[in-house]
């Protein structure tokens, strides 16, 4: 199993940044995925899950409308469009293959706030 996290970087507050997760050596199509973000000294945090045929299963009670995730099967990817980011959102972004954000498998994608 792989998940490969794409597109972190510098943005501004109030920013956007659009995140990739691409999956392979798996049967893809048959799991929810879920992008979850690991702040510095504090817990894994759910950011949302998206259930294999594409509907949304939940978001985190933070994302307020800001935060969209989709997916697309023929390419094995889930996306992650952030928008209005927070200061304290600048932290690393990773996808899993559960709801609970404890099965990893890539190195996650750091999104990082620039003044």
């Amino acid at each position: 199993v792989q998940l490969v996290e794409s597109g972190g970087g510098l943005v501004q507050p109030g920013g956007s940044l659009t995140l990739t997760c691409a999956g392979s050596g798996f049967t893809f199509t048959s799991y929810m995925i879920s992008w979850c973000r690991q702040p510095p000294d504090k817990e894994r945090e759910l950011v949302g899950s998206i259930m294999s045929h594409g509907y949304i299963w939940k978001y985190g009670g933070f994302v307020l409308g800001r935060f969209t995730i989709s997916r697309d099967n023929t390419n094995n990817s889930v996306y992650l469009q952030t928008n209005n980011l927070k200061p304290e959102e600048t932290v690393l972004y990773l996808c899993s293959t559960s709801s609970d954000c404890k099965a990893l498998w890539g190195q996650g994608t750091q999104v990082t706030g620039s003044s």
